[in-house]
């Protein structure tokens, strides 16, 4: 690589003018601040103007270190002290060829340091500074936890002993810092997976998944011992799927964690969902639906009988949407009782009862019983069989108000669903009184947000419906969302209302187009046209839209 200065690297390109170059250089006579760092911080640039000037005038490649995978075996080769000092993360080996991530791939000097220490040729990337400081926080962190148990614990150290129970032993803080990262990146779900080349921890952030890191291979007994301590299971059972659950005190706040254990060919797949007690949604104003469609929920919510279906696939928000519906009717005048499995959130005053198969507590069976305890609401979890189906609508049918949930792809489907499920049409014309379908869209990062303009087809849509198109926002990528644009997520709704004319089209078992042919008719707007609209107001963009709703497009 040619010795060239980032001065004289960055006039080339344009970027600076001689004259800021000297300025820069006199501050830099007054401390240690680097130079680029000062380019930075006077304004002069900016950090994706540097890493692009890089790459084109020198070559230097640049790596999104959050879609990088990291062997933890290379952490060992570059100590935690060098990479905080250089600012540089090491990536891979090849051969002699050590590839590392650093802020200033221009640092000589680093760069011969990291080479005499190491012995490896260094191949430099470029990143951000604060994904390489992240990063280095990240691995190196676990790293020293990772190292201390494999020193401590032996691969058939799979009993139940000081090592796995006390709170102080590297395992339980290996565990911890698991947990504590996913809470940070706002995760809803880890998933432990063992694989045959080592156990891979995955996080699901705003419903992607991204790899965090790859432990080694005979960690998965004492992490697997560690959560079924936790989570009060059969820490000798590994064969079959085991279910529990433990709260964690992070940040003065309580998280709920579900754990899900399944036997896979290379050990136990260990999920855990993350549910965060004290930011849990119950309040159906904060739910994302836009004026038109919160009328009609409340309207629906108003019923003092029928049923009210909760529609979408598993990870669409159903269950918020169903404990804010909950909350706003929790009363000391109404009596609530629900069955579910699991319990996800507990609500002060509601009559929670938990599905247990082993002992005949099915839903068809509790709801039986739910009615013989007085009810004006009753929530099923799910319908998952005919005979939950049937319980629902004649609990319907005797005056109460039932919510339950479906896993349709809209909300029309969920009329036919039921009639296919084997309910007769005129129970269902009868009894249904409305339906909610719903998908979580990811939401355009607040911090990088930036105005975008939409292309002829995507004017399109949104001039015939009457949309506004000067406040479309994209996002550009920042520390804040790792890079992704996105940041959060928010619901997109259609709200069918069942009226009298569409009772007598159920009854006479028209075909499902006639069914949203008429709710269109009605006022119902479709989640295709609600993520229009937010995307309109600049909440999100046409590719999350287009990828949740590909069959409703038009």
């Amino acid at each position: 690589m040619a010795r060239k200065r980032i001065g004289d690297l960055l006039i080339d390109a344009g970027l600076i003018t001689d004259q800021q170059l000297q300025e820069a250089l006199a501050i830099q006579k007054t401390g240690k601040e680097k130079l680029g760092d000062i380019f930075l911080s006077m304004g002069m640039i900016t950090e994706q103007q540097l890493i692009e000037a890089l790459q084109l005038q020198l070559g230097i490649p640049h790596v999104q270190l959050y879609r990088h995978k990291i062997d933890p075996s290379l952490l060992s080769i570059i100590p935690e002290r060098l990479a905080t000092m250089y600012r540089v993360l090491p990536l891979k080996k090849e051969g002699n060829k050590l590839f590392v991530a650093m802020v200033d791939p221009l640092d000589y000097f680093a760069i011969d340091d990291l080479r005499m220490s190491t012995g490896f040729v260094i191949e430099p990337a470029i990143a951000s500074k604060d994904e390489i400081l992240r990063a280095i926080n990240r691995y190196y962190g676990m790293q020293e936890s990772v190292e201390e148990v494999t020193r401590t614990m032996q691969p058939q150290d799979l009993d139940v002993d000081k090592e796995i129970i006390d709170e102080d032993s590297p395992v339980v803080r290996m565990v911890n810092q698991i947990i504590a990262q996913a809470v940070q990146q706002r995760a809803s779900d880890i998933h432990i997976d063992p694989q045959i080349d080592g156990i891979r921890v995955r996080y699901r952030v705003d419903g992607v998944m991204r790899l965090e890191r790859v432990l080694p291979r005979h960690m998965q007994g004492v992490i697997a011992a560690r959560l079924k301590i936790l989570s009060h299971l059969n820490i000798a059972e590994r064969r079959i799927p085991q279910d529990g659950r433990f709260n964690v005190e992070l940040e003065l706040r309580t998280i709920d964690i579900r754990v899900a254990t399944l036997p896979t060919a290379h050990g136990e797949k260990i999920v855990m969902r993350i549910l965060d007690v004290k930011s849990s949604i119950n309040d159906i104003d904060k739910l994302g639906f836009v004026p038109h469609n919160m009328e009609r929920f409340k309207r629906l919510l108003k019923m003092t009988h029928g049923i009210v279906l909760l529609t979408g696939p598993t990870g669409s928000g159903k269950s918020s949407t169903l404990y804010a519906a909950l909350n706003r009717l929790n009363s000391d005048e109404v009596n609530i009782v629900t069955i579910e499995d699991p319990i996800e959130f507990q609500i002060d005053g509601v009559n929670q009862v938990q599905v247990n198969p082993q002992t005949g507590l099915t839903f068809a069976t509790g709801l039986r019983s739910i009615l013989r305890q007085d009810p004006n609401i009753i929530m099923v979890g799910e319908i998952r069989d005919l005979e939950t189906a049937e319980s629902a609508t004649r609990a319907a049918l005797t005056g109460h108000l039932v919510f339950s949930t479906l896993h349709t792809n809209d909300a029309v489907s969920s009329v036919t669903r039921m009639v296919d499920g084997g309910v007769e049409p005129f129970m269902v014309a009868s009894t249904l009184a409305g339906v909610v379908a719903q998908r979580l869209l990811r939401c355009v990062c607040p911090d990088c947000a930036e105005p975008y303009t939409p292309l002829p087809e995507e004017l399109r849509l949104l001039q015939a419906r009457n949309l506004p198109t000067d406040r479309l926002r994209i996002g550009a990528g920042c520390k804040s969302c790792s890079r992704t644009g996105y940041q959060g997520r928010i619901a997109i709704h259609e709200v069918l209302i069942v009226d009298d004319a569409l009772r007598r089209m159920i009854t006479e078992g028209r075909p499902e187009s006639d069914y949203r042919e008429y709710a269109i008719r009605q006022g119902m707007i479709t989640m295709f046209d609600d993520g229009l609209i937010k995307v309109a107001d600049g909440i999100t963009t046409f590719s999350e839209v287009f990828r949740s709703t590909m069959n409703q497009g038009s």
